[in-house]
């Protein structure tokens, strides 16, 4: 098991742009035991930069590396800040033109499935003022976890987040409980905890720790010779352990109506 995010920094620890080399780990707790973990390598960007890209990986473009907007947000291809800053101003959050940073994995390729992507939100003196939580499932749907971040928070040190669970993600996983965040704002180190809980206790654990490199060309080439095969194995590695579940006797739960897409702010 990973262990739990934890440590502190300055406001602003990360610069605009970096690559993270991760691993992923998953544990269910009930009906029975099941764990696995894999690595992956996950991309920081700036929202406001992203026409500084280095060779290899473009915006909006086909590239061997490539971030798209229309894989997150609306997914209509419009550009990202102003549907987060329509989010947060849902939430009565702003900004004031403050850094926006995404962390999600790249297309790689063309192709590209992102379970978890995280916008950053943070105020013009850089202090992190809310964690925008972007879920997708593998039937298409996505939706969204707002969470404020309280203005006391010490610069840099573990947030500590929750909402209830509103959306589906896994047929053998029920729409209920609650989600219990740890996370540890991208510096030098990424960690990322989630618990999910329900009356009687933890039913999942998943955590994604990292260690940070400058984003460049170099930093690209070295993520995709360690990890040609991302996207196949973040999907394919789905399924597989979909059908572990299956094989072990899982309940199964039907896909509901996915919720609307604005966001829900954590209560």
């Amino acid at each position: 098991m990973a262990p739990d995010p934890a440590g502190a920094g300055p406001a602003d620890p990360a610069p605009a742009h970096a690559v993270y080399f991760c691993r992923i780990v998953h544990v269910r707790l009930r009906p029975f035991r099941h764990a696995f973990a894999y690595r992956a390598f996950t991309l920081l960007l700036d929202l406001d930069r992203l026409d500084r890209l280095p060779r290899g990986l473009s915006h909006n473009r086909f590239n061997l590396l490539s971030l798209h907007d229309a894989d997150h947000g609306p997914r209509d291809g419009s550009p990202l800040r102003p549907w987060v800053e329509a989010q947060l101003a849902a939430a009565g959050l702003d900004l004031g033109g403050g850094p926006i940073r995404l962390l999600a994995l790249p297309r790689v390729l063309g192709a590209c499935f992102n379970p978890l992507s995280l916008y950053f939100c943070h105020d013009p003196a850089g202090r992190l003022r809310a964690v925008l939580y972007e879920v997708k499932n593998t039937f298409g749907d996505q939706h969204c976890y707002l969470c404020p971040v309280d203005p006391d928070q010490p610069a840099g040190a573990a947030l500590d987040q929750g909402h209830e669970k509103e959306f589906h993600v896994s047929p053998f996983m029920a729409l209920d409980g609650h989600y219990a965040f740890r996370l540890l704002p991208p510096g030098e180190q990424l960690g990322i905890r989630i618990r999910l809980a329900d009356a009687d206790g933890d039913k999942l654990i998943a955590t994604q720790t990292g260690r940070r490199l400058p984003l460049t060309g170099r930093s690209l080439l070295r993520a995709v010779l360690m990890h040609p095969l991302q996207t196949l194995k973040v999907v394919g590695g789905i399924h597989w352990q979909a059908l572990h579940l299956w094989r072990k006797g899982a309940p199964f739960h039907r896909r509901p109506d996915p919720p609307v897409r604005l966001a829900r702010t954590a209560r």
